[in-house]
């Protein structure tokens, strides 16, 4: 299944990307930032499955930013949707066999720690998956890869680097912390949030653990950002509410765009340097 996804994927164009790229809710106008680009939806590529989530386009597109082929899974799927974790991270895995050696995950999540503000960048510098599953469960599927992988740097040190490089050129300001993964798609209790708190996480969110894991399983070097969209349950007293998270992310576009294309030409430049 994932040679025919990966083998379609790469008739759908000349490009040998070795960048891919996660958008999250909201984060999809980044391609508008791509040139010479192709997309196709996510109902025309065998074995992918829609998206059914506000804020997600569910389609994947190839394109270049500054001569760097780049591709991107504009949505994502989430457990929570009534998705198995092996149809979660599918599309990642159709990435890694693709050929990109480096993975870039966005998400919108709750702030935990209190010196977060709605509107702040967070790197992502380690993970809790507190979802209860996790992509590996069942059969070892590919020959290559461990079958107990090694977790201590499963956000890459020098991918980190070069985000925090990006954001002070860029004068963009970039906090950082630990996301924990949950299930959703309730929103957390604000004991559920004390007990985040005090496990060491920073932000919480419903997806982007199952991909990471799934990917560094693969080899890839994986690196995220996260936009806080809202503090979570019990910091401040105010609701929850998917639609707000949406127009936080487009309130931050711009800045948003300008990190991430910095990001995507540092790390094509290393990549082709590799070569």
């Amino acid at each position: 299944m994932l040679e025919t996804t990966a083998k379609y994927i790469q008739s759908l164009s000349p490009y040998h990307p070795k960048i891919g790229v996660v958008l999250g809710s909201g984060l999809g106008n980044f391609i508008a930032s791509f040139s010479e680009k192709i997309s196709v939806p996510y109902s025309k590529i065998p074995h992918f499955q829609n998206v059914s989530v506000e804020g997600h386009e569910g389609q994947l597109v190839l394109g270049k930013i500054n001569g760097v082929e780049i591709i991107a899974l504009q949505g994502r799927l989430h457990a929570y949707e009534g998705y198995s974790q092996d149809q979660v991270v599918y599309p990642i895995r159709s990435l890694g066999l693709l050929g990109i050696e480096s993975l870039i995950l966005t998400n919108v999540s709750g702030g935990i720690n209190k010196s977060f503000f709605p509107g702040d960048f967070v790197l992502i510098e380690d993970h809790l998956n507190l979802t209860g599953n996790n992509p590996l469960v069942g059969p070892d599927i590919f020959d290559f890869a461990p079958r107990f992988p090694d977790m201590s740097k499963a956000w890459n040190p020098q991918l980190n680097e070069i985000i925090r490089q990006s954001a002070m050129e860029l004068n963009i300001g970039l906090k950082a912390g630990v996301y924990a993964g949950v299930l959703g798609p309730s929103y957390e209790t604000p004991a559920e949030i004390r007990m985040f708190r005090a496990l060491g996480a920073d932000m919480v969110g419903m997806s982007t653990v199952p991909e990471a894991i799934a990917a560094h399983h693969m080899g890839l070097n994986v690196c995220g950002v996260s936009l806080i969209s809202n503090m979570a349950a019990g910091i401040i007293d105010d609701s929850l509410r998917h639609e707000d998270i949406t127009l936080q992310a487009l309130s931050v576009m711009e800045d948003f765009s300008s990190l991430l294309k910095n990001v995507i030409i540092k790390i094509g430049v290393g990549s082709e340097r590799g070569h």
